[in-house]
């Protein structure tokens, strides 16, 4: 049977305290596999990112159990576990594209050299070898979403989290983007979890989350 990537029971994530405290996710029970394939929805302030970052370890919940069973433990701390892809730009702007993608690589240990070979195959295995040389302000939107997938690929990670990654693309980048995505989960054998508010992505996954005032109120088989 396969085992969970990552579990949450009673996941609840509080920010303040008092009249001004803010309940971003409440009693969340979830799990992600290695077959899984899912689409995190809801409107904009559902809970989505927050639950995503949970989960990638990037915050913690501030009720309930988390734990990552098929992860060997918390991916906090160790580059490369759970792949994540932003909305946002997320690529640091003085290095080019090859050792943007390298950068996770150098920082979970491998030699220079081997993380340089690792991020151009990974280019290439993306489809954007032609990119390798170029600055992140030299990209278009569309391209920098695919070399930060690119960058997930070399790092080979069992989860890959993705909050939103199309949200500033146009049609044909957006379905580029989710395509990559797909691959590379398959490639990878990693669990797959989409946040996103745009049903035409929602659509591409077999399975689907349906999160409201930071409840998971439904998941659906697609």
């Amino acid at each position: 049977m396969t085992e969970d990537l990552v579990r949450g029971s009673g996941l609840s994530r509080t920010y303040g305290q008092g009249p001004a405290a803010v309940v971003a996710v409440h009693q969340v029970d979830c799990a992600v596999r290695s077959t899984s394939r899912l689409a995190l929805t809801g409107r904009s302030g559902s809970g989505k990112s927050t639950l995503l970052h949970m989960l990638a370890g990037l915050d913690r919940p501030t009720a309930g159990e988390l734990s990552w069973p098929g992860l060997g433990g918390s991916p906090s701390g160790r580059p490369g576990v759970v792949g994540v892809v932003f909305q946002g730009p997320s690529l640091l702007a003085p290095l080019d594209v090859t050792e943007n993608v390298a950068l996770p690589l150098l920082l979970a240990g491998s030699s220079p050299a081997e993380s340089r070979s690792m991020a151009s195959d990974a280019l290439r295995r993306a489809g954007i070898a032609d990119l390798a040389g170029k600055l992140p302000e030299e990209l278009s939107g569309g391209q920098a979403q695919r070399v930060a997938v690119a960058r997930v690929l070399a790092s080979g990670p069992r989860l890959i989290l993705a909050d939103e990654p199309t949200g500033q693309l146009d049609a044909a980048h957006r379905d580029e983007v989710v395509s990559l995505l797909i691959d590379t989960a398959d490639a990878l054998g990693a669990g797959l979890v989409i946040a996103t508010h745009d049903a035409r992505v929602a659509d591409r996954l077999p399975e689907r989350w349906i999160m409201d005032d930071g409840r998971i109120r439904e998941k659906q088989a697609c």
